[in-house]
């Protein structure tokens, strides 16, 4: 059944491709904006080089069944808008997490990243038979956080100096879940706010 962990997800605003090489050059586009890379351990925006280290790395482990990772586009034009990942995958235990998740402002609080999310949650726990799905971002992310508790999922506490960031910064990591039994109510909140987003459109 993991063997399907990279399908082809697809929505009314956002499509989840598995990534390729092709979406390179127009994901490195929708890169661009600082903003996206404050908070995460890597900063490729301007730097091309930068861009296409992190890029191979993750098609890398896609490849090696190690993550899966997804090229984020407008349903609509095709067009690259950001990117996401199933990671840490656990099988034998059912849980995973979703990360490395970043769009590009322009699609900030479109229904964008709900749709994003409400595809992979029912992926992992609807295809992949999932129990645990986990989340974490810097413990200073306020807006990671705050997104992340609005699906909702529950906040489990700080890992303390839980990574060393690329110039020498410890950083603390905000863990949160999602449960099998808690799914249910978490997909009817995030299908009525994407809802709402639609009849905004």
């Amino acid at each position: 059944m993991w063997r399907d962990i990279g399908s082809r997800l697809e929505g009314s605003l956002v499509v989840l491709e598995p990534l390729r090489a092709e979406y390179e050059e127009g994901l490195f586009e929708a890169a661009q904006d600082a903003s996206i890379w404050r908070w995460m351990p890597a900063n490729p925006a301007g730097d091309r080089e930068a861009f296409g280290a992190l890029f191979r790395s993750a098609l890398s482990a896609s490849e090696a069944g190690t993550e899966a990772a997804f090229a984020t586009l407008d349903a609509e034009t095709g067009s690259p808008i950001g990117s996401t990942r199933y990671l840490a995958l656990r099988p034998e235990h059912r849980g995973l997490e979703i990360g490395w998740t970043w769009i590009s402002p322009s699609r900030w609080r479109t229904g964008a990243n709900v749709e994003a999310k409400l595809l992979m949650l029912k992926h992992a726990f609807e295809q992949l038979g999932c129990m645990r799905v986990e989340f974490k971002t810097d413990a200073r992310n306020e807006r990671s956080r705050g997104a992340i508790s609005a699906l909702p999922a529950k906040f489990e506490g700080i890992f303390r100096k839980h990574m060393i960031l690329p110039g020498g910064d410890t950083r603390d990591s905000a863990y949160y879940s999602i449960t099998d039994d808690e799914w249910p109510d978490v997909k009817e909140n995030l299908r009525r706010r994407l809802a709402s987003h639609e009849e905004a459109r």
